[in-house]
């Protein structure tokens, strides 16, 4: 069976068996794959295998279907899994054959303004740590995330420690563990800051991504808000019943 290994479920070593060949340049993006026949011939199982296979591939987004025409590659999209807490940005990049690279490009203090002092339960005045980040994926920015956290409980947030995860820093820091997220989602325009950070035209369509964090007493720890470039993002939404 070509590019398979033992120790797992056939359908998922067909599936990492695919996606090393996407990944490896075998299939380009927008490309049509070859059929399940194809497949079932080229590793040696059965098509019930390869279909399952091909299933997973196209919910986490590696793949798409035309009805009609077959199965295709899909484009460079970066995938992000919104359900999960454990891998972090640069995790999940790294698994998908990608280089990650994240940018502070301004850490300050400044005072909470009325809208801050809602978000963050805390008074109008006092002090917030303004953080903004760039995401690249392959040297191309596709996030551009704005996040404050009370000065109070990170005070001297380390800069370097940032360009990884924060939820990380934040732990190893001040012995702040993130307990949930409330996040929503919403397309949205590009505006001129998104353009600028991003690289990207004026009203060309993003997600906006806004996050309050909380520590385990409840209190907020973060508010964020994060713009994806719309041409290179690809989410991905599990629930377990």
């Amino acid at each position: 069976m070509e590019d398979i290994k033992d120790g797992s479920a056939l359908h998922l070593q067909v599936k990492d068996a695919i996606i090393q060949l996407i990944n490896n340049g075998e299939y380009m993006p927008n490309s049509q794959l070859p059929t399940e026949a194809d497949f079932c011939e080229k590793f040696g199982v059965s098509r019930t295998t390869v279909r399952t296979a091909l299933q997973q591939l196209t919910m986490d987004g590696f793949i798409f279907r035309k009805r009609g025409s077959g199965t295709f590659v899909s484009g460079n999209k970066v995938r992000q899994t919104l359900t999960t807490t454990v891998d972090h940005f640069s995790k999940q990049i790294t698994m998908q054959g990608k280089k990650p690279l994240i940018k502070v490009i301004n850490l300050e203090v400044l005072p909470a303004d009325e809208f801050l002092s809602e978000q963050l339960k805390i008074k109008e005045g006092e002090p917030v740590n303004l953080l903004e980040r760039i995401r690249f994926v392959n040297d191309e920015p596709i996030q551009f995330e704005t996040a404050y956290l009370p000065w109070y409980k990170t005070p001297a947030l380390k800069r370097k420690g940032c360009e990884k995860s924060l939820y990380n820093q934040l732990e190893s820091q001040f012995g702040l563990k993130i307990s949930k997220t409330v996040e929503s989602l919403e397309l949205m325009s590009a505006d001129d800051e998104s353009t600028e950070k991003l690289k990207i035209n004026k009203g060309d369509p993003c997600f906006l991504l806004e996050t309050l964090a909380y520590l385990s007493d409840g209190s907020i720890i973060e508010f964020s808000r994060t713009i994806y470039r719309g041409d290179l993002t690809h989410f991905v939404i599990e629930r377990n019943y």
